[in-house]
């Protein structure tokens, strides 16, 4: 009795629980994360593959996305349909809700979307960042899965070509969001291919790494040891300019010294910058997801720019072959039972792809619309500085979205706005808590530490402690060690090294 106790106790501790994400919901993830251009490739793609999707070209066509295909009665709801009405809801009420505390900072929708092509917004020209990296893969014989990794590597990315990102993130995100189960292992597998491509550096995932990756592509010599050795050994004094103390540590003369110095400082730290120099000094094709204008009274207003997309609606010879079928049930052969399951399968497939862009469209408004309503000042004056602390998680809450969804809908888009066009991120700012508990914008202390630096006397460049008193005399009390970390953050050197 007491074994069988034991064993039943054994048992009951070994459960997990578990979440399972739909297909759908999966489908509605990647759709919402992407840009307005790569979702027109996407919808293109989607189309060469399901043909019950249609373009729409008759408004008034009673085969549209809300047409019902269900097994079931008039009356009856599947749980599925239950749930997107579920969703469509909320998604309606939080729209319509959003911003009632805010009734002094008006932002309106004009519930079109933008689709004028002459006004299109294109930077750089028509080969991305992305798109110069994808293609080197050609060259590489990768499979299916590697392929699909390497893509999303590319596309983790930053700006300046290296890969911040851990690879257990990584693995994670591949994981949730494209039902690939790659290890880390599998992934750095992959990385490694990566790194073998142009410019040198590409793919690192620190400084140190992507300069290694450079010095490495260099023919064997005694100078390329050197600099390895520089690198690997004495990065620290590499990145402060302690050139003496190198040269001590290695033994060089002067000339050697300088030779090497010299060679050092041809690596490149961006290589990604340098990858967008080729494109027309942009790093990718830059097409504004959102259209944001400012009235002269300061009503602001938005639209969605949806570019050359498509209205979608399912296809009329399939509609009426799956009715025909549903029909005459009774007296259907195996061939035509076989065809009734292609035909709803594909249905069901073309009416999600339409749900999920139709959520995708909502999800947006719905973000961009509290993103204004957050810093409408900003978007009145368009003065960086009147940018508030602004966090997903803010967004998230008054939105009612998921946080991971919020973090979707602000990766790789961007707004055109009155005072220029920027990447949803630009909106995003932390904050800094001073001791008498005031709330400040890192942002705004940032944008002050570089005027304070671009107006010093080059000849005796102000030092941290210096920089942390006059930002105090401006009312932004931080520490000695917060100023130097900001100055990092903005890519500007030491007072030595700024003579």
């Amino acid at each position: 009795m007491a074994q069988e106790q034991i064993q039943e106790q054994q048992q009951t501790l070994s459960l997990k629980q578990t979440q399972s994400i739909t297909q759908q919901q999966l489908l509605q993830a990647q759709l919402i994360e992407l840009p307005v251009a790569q979702l027109l490739e996407r919808i293109n793609t989607e189309m060469d593959d399901n043909p019950a999707l249609e373009v729409n070209t008759d408004e008034d066509s009673e085969f549209s996305e809300n047409s019902d295909f269900s097994d079931n009665s008039e009356n009856s709801e599947s749980p599925d349909e239950f749930e997107k009405e579920e969703r469509q809801s909320a998604l309606d009420a939080a729209l319509e809700n959003i911003g009632r505390d805010d009734e002094d900072l008006p932002v309106y929708h004009s519930g079109q979307d933008y689709h004028e092509d002459k006004e299109e917004i294109v930077y750089g020209e028509t080969l991305s960042f992305y798109d110069q990296l994808k293609e080197q893969m050609g060259v590489l014989d990768l499979d299916l899965r590697q392929q699909d990794i390497m893509e999303y590597l590319i596309g983790s990315l930053d700006d300046d070509g290296l890969l911040r990102k851990s690879l257990d993130s990584i693995s994670d995100e591949l994981a949730i969001y494209h039902t690939i189960d790659a290890t880390p292992q599998e992934i750095e597998s992959v990385l490694h291919h990566l790194q073998e491509f142009d410019p040198a550096g590409i793919g690192g995932r620190s400084l140190q790494e992507c300069l290694i990756l450079q010095i490495q592509r260099r023919s064997p010599s005694h100078l390329r040891d050197l600099m390895m050795q520089v690198i690997q050994n004495y990065f620290v004094e590499f990145t402060k300019k302690h050139w003496k103390k190198i040269q001590q540590a290695l033994g060089l003369t002067d000339i050697q010294a300088d030779t090497l110095i010299k060679e050092l400082r041809k690596l490149n730290p961006k290589p990604g910058a340098s990858l967008g120099e080729a494109v027309g000094h942009s790093m990718q094709q830059i097409t504004p997801d959102f259209i944001i204008d400012t009235q002269d009274d300061g009503t602001v207003t938005f639209l969605l720019n949806t570019g050359e997309i498509p209205e979608l609606h399912i296809s009329q010879s399939f509609t009426d072959t799956l009715r025909e079928y549903q029909n005459n049930k009774e007296h259907m052969s195996r061939q035509m039972k076989e065809a009734l399951l292609y035909t709803k399968k594909k249905v069901d497939a073309a009416q999600g792809f339409i749900e999920a862009i139709r959520i995708r469209r909502q999800t947006l408004s719905l973000t961009m619309k509290a993103i204004i309503q957050w810093q409408h000042r900003y978007f009145e004056e368009g003065d960086e500085a009147l940018l508030k602390p602004m966090i997903l998680k803010d967004i998230a809450e008054k939105t009612g979205l998921d946080l991971s969804t919020i973090s979707r809908v602000s990766n790789s888009k961007y707004a055109q706005t009155r005072w220029g066009t920027f990447p949803l991120r630009h909106f995003f700012s932390d904050s800094y808590i001073t001791a008498e508990g005031d709330e400040l914008s890192t942002r705004e202390i940032k944008a002050t530490l570089r005027d304070l630096v671009d107006a010093e006397d080059k000849q005796k460049p102000l030092s941290d402690e210096a920089l942390g008193k006059l930002l105090a005399e401006k009312g932004y009390p931080i520490a000695r060690r917060t100023v130097a970390k900001y100055r990092e953050q903005l890519g500007i050197p030491i007072a030595r090294l700024r003579k």
